[in-house]
């Protein structure tokens, strides 16, 4: 597979891909004209992925963005083509909190004024003195990775710290050491008030004419999120009226920027530089080499924008049995016998206490795998059952009879479930086509019903012998004395169709499976 490295990334990230991959750096050019060549593009912030460009993309199977934004990729349009999305947001996590509290120790202390007065032979001292941050409340307004690192650094300066977040556990609230409170309390409470929220409908403007008034009189304010959060004209009215004691900014709404805020008293101003440390770019770009790496692989890519968010904890227990999934999706619809009206995802066990939307996702994946002329997956597999007709749902269960985890996968009136073992995760089957069975889920299997009589077994392994199909391992199991049996066989090489058609009376279904 080819990648196409856009942007300068961190060399150990090239590296990384070029270990596995065709790797073309191409930093200029029409983009246009090569995109169609690569199975992934790895881009920074500069390269503006339009619906227009993805569309040339005929064999594009992932776009890596090193750094935490995707509002240069349009990610409707890469899903809608089964294109991963993936970001690398904890890159800049310790960069960002770094910055911010730079901003505040700036802003309290009036650092840039007093250089720029010394830069220029003035000696103010009286003039610049500042605050204390100090027994102050800082407001935290998006307690996410970043608020949270902010909030553990303002603590270490001894100040009070409140946070608002709708989307974060009370829990995670007590354990960071953090008071929660509503956005309108630590508006009200705020001495210093730093903003990591994301933009969006709810957030634009969310620093206007009207929060502004509930707020303390002298607050000031920091962001280093997103230049949509601040109403610019009702911060510099602020500012100029003495409402706002001061702000520090560090995004824009447009940027670069040049506007009024450059002649606002009391301000702050740095280029977006809250990511721009040498680390945060080298791991940026490694980060993002890995997600790509586990796209086209076919692994599990944590990062992606456009897959279901799973949590770290949920994702070790999970991650696991996704292999197992997409191997039952796919047998699953094998022993169906086609493409059916509905899929089942079953869970069983531990695993029901955990996030395992990612489950249904590997089934599909599976179960679509080699069934459609696009490639399949994580992103693309709902939209092509949606597209089909097919109802997808999905049942969890604590209660499990004899397995601690359980997957089961039904198709068109077929069902078969699975469980992993031992330390290397064995993905193994332990139910199919109405009956129990236990063999170890590989490669090339055969999946036989017949009749539970007497030399069915020995013609079947006969059969197969004379036809240079040497039997691996086996399973038998049947549902009564004398009634039906299934016999499950894994095969070291692919047995004829027309070899299995000559097992004659007796033998209801006959199914070679292989991956």
């Amino acid at each position: 597979m080819k990648v196409l490295v856009r942007e300068e990334i961190a060399e150990a990230g090239v590296d990384l891909l070029r270990a596995q991959f065709d790797v073309d750096v191409i930093l200029d050019g029409d983009l246009a004209e090569i995109i169609g060549g690569y199975d992934a593009i790895v881009i920074r912030s500069a390269s503006k992925l339009t619906a227009e460009l993805i569309a040339r993309g005929d064999n594009l199977k992932v776009i890596g963005r090193a750094g935490v934004g995707v509002d240069n990729v349009d990610v409707e349009a890469a899903t809608r083509r089964g294109i991963v999305v993936a970001n690398a947001p904890e890159s800049n996590v310790v960069s960002a909190a770094e910055h911010t509290i730079g901003l505040l120790v700036a802003l309290a202390r009036n650092i840039p004024q007093a250089h720029a007065a010394m830069a220029e032979g003035r000696w103010e001292r009286s003039k610049w003195g500042g605050v204390e941050l100090a027994e102050k409340t800082l407001g935290v307004l998006g307690f996410g990775r970043i608020g949270q690192q902010v909030a553990r650094r303002a603590l270490g300066l001894q100040m009070r710290v409140v946070a608002y977040d709708p989307f974060v556990s009370a829990e995670r609230f007590k354990e960071a050491g953090v008071e929660q409170d509503t956005l309108e309390g630590v508006l009200a409470r705020a001495d210093f008030l730093t903003l990591h929220l994301p933009a969006n409908d709810e957030t634009r403007g969310l620093i206007n004419a009207e929060t502004i008034a509930t707020m303390r009189d002298g607050v000031r304010i920091v962001n280093a999120a997103r230049g949509d959060l601040i109403d610019d004209a009702a911060l510099i009215a602020a500012l100029e009226s003495g409402k706002v004691a001061g702000a520090a900014l560090d995004v824009y709404t447009k940027e670069p920027y040049e506007g009024p805020l450059q002649s606002a008293p009391n301000i702050v101003l740095t280029p977006h530089l809250a990511a721009s440390t040498d680390e945060a770019q080298d791991r940026a770009g490694v980060i993002v080499a890995e997600q790509v790496a586990a796209a086209l692989s076919g692994g599990v890519v944590s990062n992606a924008v456009n897959i279901p968010k799973v949590g770290a904890d949920d994702l070790e227990v999970v991650g696991p049995f996704l292999p197992l999934a997409a191997t039952l999706g796919r047998l699953a619809l094998e022993l169906a016998g086609g493409e059916p009206h509905d899929i089942g995802v079953e869970v069983y066990g531990e695993l029901a206490d955990h996030d395992t939307r990612l489950v249904t996702l590997a089934v599909l994946n599976g179960a679509f795998r080699g069934r459609t002329e696009q490639p399949v997956n994580y992103v693309n597999a709902p939209i092509l059952a949606a597209e089909r007709g097919i109802e997808v749902t999905e049942n969890r269960s604590r209660t499990t009879r004899d397995y601690t985890n359980l997957v089961a996968v039904s198709a068109g009136g077929v069902r078969v479930a699975g469980t992993t073992i031992g330390k290397d995760d064995r993905e193994w089957l332990v139910s199919a086509l109405g009956f129990d069975v236990e063999i170890e889920l590989v490669e090339r299997m055969i999946f036989l019903v017949y009749d539970d009589v007497p030399g069915v077994i020995g013609r079947i392994g006969t059969l197969l012998g004379e036809a240079g199909v040497n039997i691996a391992n086996m399973a038998v199991s049947r549902n009564r004395e004398a009634g039906k049996a299934l016999m499950v066989l894994s095969i070291d090489t692919a047995a004829a169709p027309e070899t299995l058609a000559q097992l004659g009376d007796g033998v209801d279904d006959v199914h070679l499976v292989m991956s």
